[in-house]
């Protein structure tokens, strides 16, 4: 006498293997090959075991399977914000380089701050990852007891390090920074500003690239700096600009540590009738899609936000795999965007 499974688990609610396995005619162990590992059964077999899940609308249990494959096919990936523009872009390239894979990705915000950082990581880790890909290289003593004790592979993204032992995908953002200043300088502007907003360290390296060719150049001055911890707007890059004339009125160049203040900082120059970049040359960083169309059109940094999320996965993957990376530290480079603005 024949037993019929039924097509639910009475515990979950939701469809079992078993139940695909009976309405395809197959063993479970072969539905299960069908659908993990497609390329390793016969197409006709394949395609009864697909329409049994499609008749069935059965979802693959990722926990089961990673139980019996010691891989969870999670990636966790950590960023400091979702609207920026800078890490929708670097997100965009993680998902394509993964897809084919299969991974789920789980997307934490960090919001700048270390403790949201160390409260999603803790998270996040439960899921047993099979990778995670971080923002930056600098993390509280706490998350970097989490990352050596969790044993996962991990590539930091956005910057380089000088360790061989820790993976990194990004650009040197002091180089970058140093260069900008450096083309300021040629320019023959001597009286340059430096805005800083948000304060993490991307930015604190630029600043540091920034302080070095002006040194380097003997033009070195500290009421040129102008930073602050709040969150970058365009219109805080208003308000800065302003605050910068105040404290240093003969200022001739100004550079932005980003685009939205630079954004914000010449809609405040056409406020005040200042021509940009004759009176008051202005520059940014990042390279964001508006740039090219201010106007005038902004002097900025073109960063490979799109690569670096693309290659540090395609990098976090490799080493999932087993395989040796190339180098530890792979260097995207920067473009310095010479347009109008400055």
């Amino acid at each position: 006498m024949s037993k019929t499974v039924s097509p639910k688990s009475r515990a979950s609610g939701r469809v079992t293997l078993a139940a695909v396995a009976e309405r395809a005619g197959v063993a479970s162990m072969t539905a299960s090959r069908a659908i993990s590992q497609p390329d390793m059964v016969s197409a006709a077999l394949r395609e009864r075991v697909q329409q049994a899940v499609e008749e069935l609308g059965y979802v693959p249990n990722r926990a089961a399977r990673a139980l019996a494959s010691a891989h969870s096919k999670v990636i966790v990936v950590l960023v400091p914000s979702l609207s920026n523009a800078v890490f929708t872009a670097v997100l965009a390239g993680i998902q394509d380089a993964l897809d084919a894979d299969d991974y789920q990705i789980l997307i934490g915000n960090t919001r700048y701050s270390d403790a949201e950082e160390e409260k999603l990581l803790g998270i996040y880790l439960q899921s047993n990852p099979d990778g995670i890909l971080l923002s930056g290289l600098s993390h509280s003593p706490r998350v970097e007891r989490m990352l050596a004790a969790s044993r996962v592979p991990i590539v930091s993204m956005m910057d380089l390090s000088d360790d061989p032992a820790q993976l990194t995908v990004g650009f040197s953002q002091f180089q970058a920074g140093h260069a900008m200043t450096r083309y300021l300088i040629d320019k023959g502007h001597k009286r340059i500003g430096f805005i800083g907003a948000q304060l993490d360290e991307r930015t604190l390296k630029r600043a540091d690239g920034y302080r070095q060719a002006m040194r380097e150049a003997e033009l070195a001055d500290p009421k040129l700096e102008l930073m602050v911890p709040d969150p970058s707007t365009i219109a805080l890059g208003a308000e800065l600009l302003g605050r910068m004339l105040a404290q240093s009125p003969d200022c001739d160049a100004i550079f932005c540590c980003n685009d939205d203040l630079a954004h914000g900082a010449i809609y405040q120059c056409q406020r005040r009738g200042i021509a940009v970049p004759r009176q008051l040359a202005i520059c940014g960083f990042n390279d964001l899609p508006a740039s090219a169309w201010m106007n005038p059109s902004v002097t900025t940094v073109g960063t490979p936000r799109y690569r670096i999320g693309h290659e540090a996965a395609t990098l976090l993957r490799s080493v999932i795999r087993g395989e040796a990376p190339a180098t530890p530290h792979l260097d995207l480079g920067f473009t310095l965007m010479a347009r109008e603005s400055a």
